[in-house]
């Protein structure tokens, strides 16, 4: 009796192309979509640096990363993103000339409201100030590197909430919501203005955006369980089981903006069925996060909060 393959849905793990003798630096590398960045782009044979906050946790990810990969390039180097001393630290610490794929994967989701070392609202801190300086301090090692990428992780979530240029740290009024929103509206924006300022620059280097979809990591329920609110965590994690796609497929967007050929500049990348599921496709966005003045007054606050500017790419 013949036999028929099943036939491909769509871009996998499988199609990442080889990565040896690349170096890939991913943030928040310990869990979730991080962590199966980290261990893909390894089995392609690429080195990757996982950059986490907790020491503990990132090196069980690295020894989780050498098991599944055997002979694995894997090492952890610790980076607090609430912490811009540490970013720097980090920073320092990378003393490689080179750097092929910055992938600012970390973030954290609908907190109560709290503040960064350095007196940011976290949300706003985190997932985007702690990328924005990271990026800007490894910046002249990815303009050394042939074909580097930057790929910052975003969400469809972003369409909920702009940022709002008067109130970046949600002092008149939080909502821990719209504060996520508006911290993936930004981190959109500064993949805007990133891409339109390398392009102005002459610079090859591709940075684009990627989001997960609905996928099953550790945010979901990180809010409730800071609070001690047992329901609200037990409906995440029931959620995470029964609709969410797993962390393998939800880190394919991150993958293929990182690594497949026909990535563009300023392109955002998510799943393909209604921006939840699926494999890789280009993803709606609001329009707003593509507005140049606002990318560029973010732009422009976020050299003044954090102290780090982007001066190879000065006009």
């Amino acid at each position: 009796m013949a036999t028929t393959t099943p036939k491909r849905t769509g871009w996998t793990a499988r199609d990442i192309p080889d990565q040896s003798g690349r170096t890939a630096v991913v943030t928040g590398a310990n869990s979730g979509i991080g962590l199966v960045t980290a261990r893909e782009l390894a089995r392609r044979g690429a080195r990757v640096v996982l950059a986490c906050r907790s020491e503990a946790r990132g090196k069980e990810a690295e020894e989780l990363v050498r098991q599944q990969v055997p002979g694995a390039d894997a090492e952890f180097r610790p980076l607090d993103l609430a912490d811009l001393a540490s970013v720097r630290r980090f920073a320092e610490s990378y003393d490689a000339a080179t750097l092929d794929l910055l992938i600012n994967n970390a973030g954290v989701m609908a907190l109560p409201y709290g503040k960064t070392a350095d007196g940011f609202e976290t949300q706003f801190g985190v997932n985007h100030l702690g990328h924005f300086a990271l990026t800007g301090l490894l910046l002249a090692k990815l303009l050394n590197t042939p074909g580097a990428r930057v790929v910052t992780v975003s969400s469809g979530m972003h369409a909920i909430a702009d940022v709002d240029l008067g109130d970046l740290n949600s002092e008149r009024r939080y909502r821990r919501w719209v504060a996520y929103g508006r911290s993936k509206t930004a981190n959109l924006l500064f993949v805007h203005e990133l891409a339109r300022r390398l392009g102005a620059a002459g610079s090859a280097v591709v940075a684009a955006a990627a989001h997960p979809g609905y996928a099953a990591t550790n945010l979901q329920g990180a809010s409730a369980r800071m609070e001690g609110r047992r329901t609200a965590e037990r409906l995440a994690e029931l959620g995470n089981r029964l609709i969410a796609q797993p962390a393998e497929t939800g880190a394919l967007p991150t993958l293929y903006a990182a690594t497949a050929p026909d990535v563009r500049p300023d392109s955002f990348t998510g799943p393909r069925i209604q921006g939840l599921r699926g494999a890789p496709a280009p993803s709606w966005r609001a329009g707003r996060t593509r507005d140049d003045a606002t990318a560029e007054r973010l732009w422009a606050a976020s050299e003044r909060l954090t102290g780090v500017t982007y001066d190879a790419l000065k006009r």
